[in-house]
């Protein structure tokens, strides 16, 4: 396989995948949500945790987090309530936008809360370390599979990309649709108001014997 074509084909890949990773202060009693389109049958992972100042002492109950991820249609994939750390797993039974949500307590006086968050679709969500040692395999053999998921994952994605084409192509027939009729109707509508104010001036005018 030439250099080039290699590369464009790890390129592709890497575009292909999801991986979210930071580091955010959520103020107490706030609310913090982050989404992520993910496309159907993929498999998504996560990871949170709250960052505490002081690492010899425990995490109060008061910088404890409500977590909350769901699907485009509301559907709830991982509920937690006063956790400090926690991690969820699920593969995508429908495309859109996923959503994690995290809800922060009241704290008096005010506060905030350090959470570090990890977040990875696609082939990034696996684990390839963990698989080459589970399976003894040699350095190309692993090598190959990973590319082999990623050229899977690409070939999903273009899929997914020409639905989602698709989708936008009959939204806009259908609206180029919506307008023309629109616009007969109220010409109709124009045509025949003109109409009736020629027919009522007419019918006046010659009550009044002006025609």
């Amino acid at each position: 396989m030439p250099k080039w074509s290699f590369l464009v084909s790890v390129l592709l890949g890497l575009m292909s995948t999801v991986a979210v990773s930071m580091r955010f202060e959520l103020q107490s009693g706030g609310t913090k949500c982050i989404s992520d389109d993910i496309k159907t049958n993929a498999m998504t992972v996560g990871k949170y945790s709250v960052i505490s100042p002081n690492e010899d002492v425990p995490i109060p109950d008061s910088s404890k987090l409500t977590v909350r991820v769901s699907s485009p249609h509301g559907n709830t994939y991982h509920n937690a309530d006063n956790v400090d750390s926690g991690n969820f797993a699920f593969t995508a039974a429908e495309s859109g936008d996923y959503t994690a949500c995290f809800w922060a307590p009241e704290q008096k006086p005010p506060g905030s809360v350090t959470v570090e968050f990890e977040w990875r679709s696609g082939v990034s969500s696996k684990d390839w370390s963990k698989v080459a040692k589970k399976g003894q395999i040699e350095i190309m053999e692993y090598e190959l599979k990973k590319l082999y998921d990623t050229v899977i994952s690409i070939h999903d994605e273009m899929f997914y990309l020409r639905e989602r084409e698709e989708e936008m192509q009959q939204l806009n027939r259908s609206t180029n649709a919506k307008m023309a009729t629109f616009s007969i109707l109220s010409l109709g509508v124009c045509l025949s108001v003109a109409g009736l104010q020629l027919w009522h001036l007419r019918a006046f005018f010659e009550r009044k014997k002006l025609l």
